[in-house]
């Protein structure tokens, strides 16, 4: 198999194991976490049957990149990669919330304001905006975090009023939040690209706010290309974007938005290659990098030895 769809791994001091929708995260003594990035991809939040390959290695090395270009921020809880498809780090308590930040009228809040919503968690929307455009400034339109099926729109107030985030934790995470979106749209700015949209998420260890999970990778985020962007809007247009709403378009076209009664559509081959591909491109457009494949021939393999080899420098 040349995709990471599922790892169970038994590591020296591991003491816990969680399978979220895309990750494995093992959980170490002293607080540290293996986290393997598989090639699963999930949409409408359910796992699609078949997984991507190399799509774990790309969003396991754009992150990276991207927590070292933003540490002067806020810390976080990266220490190293030391396998394509593995980062390792510290073990944080994850707010249970998601920070999600918007520039654009796009995605989620665009079908909400096609419905004729003007209010998105709390936050106003203008009249007058079309699919795309541009907000006049970026809105945070926070989420909760589910354990499992739908993670729910919430605003500000509900956070801090329901105890889920303190007042004091909570403007600390919208501070970050903006600083992080701007460096973020300023780093695809140079790659001409635009961050559309994206989210964050963070975590406490011993009273300390970290960033953690991947950040400003096509899983997490939404790319247009800055090249035509305008013109594209003023002929009302689709934009070309490197995300993976494609795949959710392509979902929503076989009859599947994971509502209840829909049968999830098997992606066929060239579908899953052309997915691969797609990641493979937003990489090396956003790092201006060639992006060099790892070696598949034993993916299982290749990760256990290079995790092994972690653990045993640091107990």
């Amino acid at each position: 198999m040349t995709a990471i769809i599922k790892s169970k791994f038994t590591f020296p001091h591991q003491v816990s194991l969680y399978n979220g929708k895309v990750r494995d995260v093992y959980g170490l003594k002293n607080d540290y976490i293996v986290i393997v990035a598989s090639d699963r991809i999930s949409a409408f939040d359910h796992i699609l049957p078949k997984g991507i390959p190399f799509k774990g290695q790309v969003l396991n090395q754009l992150a990276a990149k991207f927590l070292k270009a933003t540490e002067d921020i806020v810390p976080n809880w990266l220490m190293e990669t030391p396998d394509p498809s593995v980062a390792v780090g510290h073990h944080c308590e994850p707010f249970k919330i998601e920070m999600v930040i918007r520039g654009y009228m796009s995605g989620h809040a665009a079908r909400e304001y096609k419905a004729g919503k003007r209010i998105l968690c709390g936050v106003a929307m203008p009249e007058g905006m079309k699919e795309n455009d541009k907000f006049p400034t970026p809105i945070i339109t926070p989420a909760t975090k589910a354990e499992e099926g739908h993670d729910e729109d919430i605003s500000r107030e509900e956070i801090i009023a329901q105890g889920i985030v303190s007042k004091e934790d909570y403007e600390a995470l919208e501070k970050y939040t903006y600083a992080l979106f701007e460096r973020g749209t300023q780093l695809a700015a140079e790659k001409g690209l635009i961050l559309v949209d994206t989210k964050y998420e963070f975590g406490k260890k011993d009273g300390k706010i970290y960033l953690i999970d991947e950040i400003h990778t096509p899983d997490s985020s939404r790319y247009f290309y800055a090249d035509g962007y305008a013109e594209r809007q003023n002929n009302n247009e689709a934009q070309k974007q490197l995300s993976k709403e494609f795949v959710r378009q392509w979902l929503i076209e076989n009859g599947f938005q994971g509502l209840d009664g829909q049968v999830m559509p098997v992606m066929p081959d060239d579908f899953v290659n052309t997915v691969s591909e797609r990641y493979i491109e937003l990489y090396e457009k956003i790092t201006g990098e060639k992006f060099i494949k790892a070696d598949v021939s034993n993916i299982q393999e290749r990760i256990e030895n290079n995790v092994l080899k972690w653990i045993a420098s640091i107990y």
